[in-house]
């Protein structure tokens, strides 16, 4: 069995710490950017939830729309004779 110096060892020490630090380093970056990724998805979703709820509440007050002009347009012909 050879002997390692004391700098030899202290070198391997230091390898060792370098490499524990690269990996916990690269953990942080691969769980930082799942996190941002995470509240990119929730924000894309959270918009694409309001643009429905819009598209939902502009369709309504069109069809609400339509629906008191076809009325006023029906009781308009009821006052001239034209509908019964």
């Amino acid at each position: 069995m050879t002997s390692q110096t004391p700098a030899a060892m202290a070198s391997k020490s230091l390898q060792d710490l370098k490499q524990q630090v690269e990996g916990a380093a690269q953990d942080a970056v691969t769980a930082a950017g799942a996190a941002a990724q995470q509240v990119v998805d929730q924000a894309t979703e959270a918009g694409q939830k309001a643009m429905d709820q819009a598209a939902k509440s502009t369709q309504e007050s069109i069809d609400k729309t339509a629906n008191q002009a076809a009325e006023s347009l029906s009781g308009f012909g009821k006052k001239l004779g034209l509908l019964k």
